[in-house]
């Protein structure tokens, strides 16, 4: 039976390979297209998981050279990240992200998964930065399949987006400098093939049901909570879900309802 790390690292190999057959066959007019996410092209989406793959590998390989330069980056640091590659043809982004992606999946199916490694702001083992890369592929993926007006099926992968969105819920409270709630939360989650993945304890009478994809949308800001069929019972509940972040970086706007 294969380890969560050679699991994680599958799964993140399974999820590149969709992403690349959504984008590979684009026109360049398709790249240039604007994307939910505000200011950003679907060519932008896919420059941001090239360079952060490129982070990712260095932060494996040689982690003082990424903390030197992590440590020289400020403010909000996709957007200025993604502005720096403006400019670049298509082309020339597909085989950055293909090239970038594979020396990222060589690193982590080698290296062990239990490893500590630097980020931003923070230390993460490598299992739970490979999971954090195929969180970022599939969201940012759901931003290129909008921008497409594509419906991609849900897969048993989005388990491991549930897990981040799951396990950032202490860090969306202290993102906005709100205190933690000591109340558990009960996740009850429907899966793609009809399974009931579950976290927690509904002891304390907080409890959030619905479909694992819609979870995933909410937790990774795609979708306003008032546009999927999520349920929250108690006002942890409901305010984590309001704030969900399972990605770095700033607090995020989230998506306005439609």
């Amino acid at each position: 039976m294969a380890s969560r790390h050679e699991q994680v690292v599958s799964d993140l190999r399974d999820e590149s390979a969709d992403l690349l057959t959504l984008v590979s066959p684009l026109t360049d007019a398709d790249w240039a297209r604007a994307t939910p996410a505000a200011g950003w092209s679907v060519q932008d989406q896919v420059n941001h998981l090239a360079w952060f793959d490129e982070a990712a590998t260095l932060a494996v390989t040689d982690p003082a050279e990424f903390a030197a330069g992590a440590a020289d980056l400020t403010g909000d640091v996709p957007d200025l990240l993604v502005s720096r590659q403006r400019g670049m043809a298509p082309a020339t982004t597909l085989s950055w992200f293909r090239a970038a992606r594979t020396g990222f999946l060589a690193v982590a199916a080698e290296t062990d998964g239990a490893r500590r490694l630097p980020w931003y702001g923070t230390t993460m083992s490598l299992t739970s930065s490979v999971t954090a890369r195929l969180m970022e592929t599939w969201a940012h993926g759901q931003d290129v399949a909008d921008a497409l007006d594509v419906t991609r099926a849900p897969t048993a992968r989005l388990r491991h987006v549930c897990h981040l969105g799951v396990a950032t819920r202490a860090h969306s409270f202290r993102l906005r400098g709100l205190p933690v709630p000591a109340e558990d939360v009960s996740v009850e989650l429907s899966a793609p093939d009809g399974a009931l993945w579950t976290w927690g304890s509904a002891a304390d009478g907080q409890r959030v049901r619905g479909s694992a994809l819609d979870f995933c949308l909410v937790v990774t800001q795609r979708r306003a909570l008032a546009d999927t069929a999520v349920r929250c019972d108690g006002d942890v509940a409901r305010t984590w879900l309001s704030i969900a972040q399972a990605y770095a970086g700033l607090p995020g706007p989230g998506r306005a309802p439609q």
